[in-house]
């Protein structure tokens, strides 16, 4: 069977940037998720269509492709007293290289970098860490499956059905 939209794919790979190993996934527990759902960067989905189990793989997707550039508009100065919780920081929050879960003005969900810390602000990287990176995979095919309608109802692992809600779409069946 052929990987394509809507197939459940099972695959092992190392990935490397600049030469260091950033990630090893092993055949014994392999990245799944349903293709073509938009769960995993194009490019790398465009590497692996029409691959069947026992496949190999070994490509290099140019930053644009990945994570994008490094852009200094993601890279901003907060005031330290919204890091405060009834008028105090929490200890050890605020350090430098910590990942902090944010919310943006409208309310989408951000992961930040803590950059710097001054006397009245904290300087927050809200690049991708791999933004900026050529991003080099080589790996293989593990398997590839039919997916079932509730897997491409809620998701491989649940995550459609857990991030629906009656505000948010129509009992799910369209996805969110």
């Amino acid at each position: 069977m052929k990987i394509e939209k809507n197939k459940v794919v099972s695959l092992s790979y190392v990935l490397t940037v600049e030469g260091d190993t950033i990630e090893t996934v092993n055949a014994e527990n392999p990245l799944k998720f349903i293709f073509g759902t938009g769960y995993l960067l194009p490019k790398f989905e465009e590497n692996v269509l029409n691959k069947v189990v026992g496949d190999t793989f070994d490509f290099t997707l140019s930053a644009k492709e990945g994570y994008g550039e490094v852009s200094s508009d993601a890279i901003v100065e907060l005031p330290i007293d919204m890091f405060k919780v009834d008028g105090k920081i929490e200890d050890g929050l605020l350090t430098v290289g910590n990942v902090l879960p944010m919310q943006d003005s409208d309310g989408n969900r951000l992961q930040g970098t803590i950059d710097e810390i001054k006397d009245s602000v904290v300087v927050m990287n809200f690049n991708h860490p791999l933004a900026g990176s050529e991003l080099h995979f080589k790996g293989a095919v593990v398997e590839v499956r039919e997916s079932t309608p509730e897997e491409l109802i809620n998701g491989l692992h649940g995550e459609k059905a857990s991030s629906c809600s009656s505000d948010s779409c129509s009992g799910c069946s369209g996805g969110c």
